[in-house]
């Protein structure tokens, strides 16, 4: 019996191009080797694509753009030929030959890679992946639009508001309102961003226009949400129709707030699984969690993120996360690892879920 053919992306046009790198890194050294011949697609940050032919070290420590390990690639969209085109010769497109590809895993995080772009090109050639769809994943990308779902569905999530760079014209009269409704400390974070890039914890007013103008470097639109005072814990969700909750892990982060650099590189942030809460507040985060998974019309996978607060009044939902990280220190492998999943088996798992997505 023939191997299945995976292409696994990373790297891609986003702010979170490094992260990708590691987590891609960690992706291809735990895939099956005995059932599923790997080839390796990296995106610059320049949206270039090419077919990577070196080691897996070099992608982790991002000198993987060398010249000897890379030739042209693209990803047809012809239904009749679905796959990916591999450009060679002297000036590098003189030849084009078809890589039949049975399935796609994009490790790519933030934008043009978990918010329905790179899904959409992948729906239109035919090719099944892993991961949300289409509509998921641009919902769960976009901060607002999860937060109207959930407040429409009656799942607790925080108080929110959210502001457009006019809004910069009148933050005098906005500060007043937001101040009174959401209180001091607010979160400000851009709307369509994931891993904490370009949020800010604001503790005054003072500090309210220098966030906002943070986050709208990174996105035309922002959402300020009231601080939580509670404990930080996520579960990891899988499954198509019939998905399931994995344990649920609390972090402890040594920064203020759980930051990009919190989740991805500083191994001193403190994880417990499982988390140090009562069974009750467990059960409801992991019956909370597959409840907005389908509400949102999530596939394949998610991590969703909450907090319990600390007054005891219960759980709030913070954001679910379509393609969590999958690095050395990330909590949704770890999440299924303690839950009976070791790495390997998830990412099988997570293959034979796209494609029966697609059948």
């Amino acid at each position: 019996m023939s191997k299945l053919r995976i292409a696994v992306l990373f790297g891609g046009a986003s702010t979170e191009y490094e992260v990708s790198l590691l987590s891609a890194s960690s992706v291809l050294r735990n895939i099956p080797e005995d059932q599923y011949d790997v080839i390796k697609i990296g995106i610059t940050k320049e949206g270039a694509w090419y077919l990577y032919s070196g080691p897996i070290h070099l992608i982790e420590q991002n000198t993987w753009q060398t010249n000897r390990y890379l030739t042209p690639v693209a990803l047809s969209p012809d239904r009749k030929s679905p796959g990916i085109l591999h450009f060679t010769g002297r000036e590098g497109y003189e030849h084009c030959e078809l890589l039949n590809i049975d399935c796609v895993f994009p490790v790519l995080h933030g934008k043009n890679g978990e918010d329905g772009t790179i899904q959409g090109l992948l729906e239109l050639s035919g090719i099944p992946y892993v991961g949300c769809g289409v509509q998921a994943s641009s919902v769960c990308m976009d901060k607002v639009l999860t937060h109207t779902i959930l407040d429409s569905a009656g799942i607790p999530g925080a108080k929110w508001r959210k502001a457009f760079p006019s809004d910069l014209d009148r933050l005098d009269e906005l500060e007043a309102e937001w101040s009174r409704e959401l209180g001091y400390p607010m979160f400000v974070k851009p709307a369509n961003a994931g891993s904490s890039v370009g949020v800010t914890k604001v503790k005054d007013s003072s500090q309210l226009r220098p966030a906002l103008e943070l986050a709208f470097t990174v996105d035309q639109k922002a959402i300020i949400e009231e601080g939580i005072d509670g404990i930080e814990v996520e579960t990891a969700v899988l499954g198509n129709e019939n998905p399931q909750a994995a344990a649920v892990g609390e972090i402890v982060p040594t920064q203020e707030f759980y930051s990009y650099t919190a989740k991805y590189s500083d191994e001193s942030t403190d994880l417990y699984i499982p988390a140090r809460i009562s069974q009750e507040d467990t059960e409801n985060i992991r019956e909370t969690a597959v409840r907005a998974y389908r509400v949102l019309g999530c596939s394949g996978m998610a991590r969703v993120d909450f907090f319990v607060k600390r007054d005891g009044s219960g759980i709030v939902l913070n954001e679910p996360n379509t393609i969590p990280g999958f690095t050395s220190i990330s909590m949704y492998p770890k999440l299924w690892e303690y839950s009976g999943l070791p790495y390997p088996q998830l990412l099988d798992r997570l293959i034979q879920l796209a494609l029966e997505r697609k059948r």
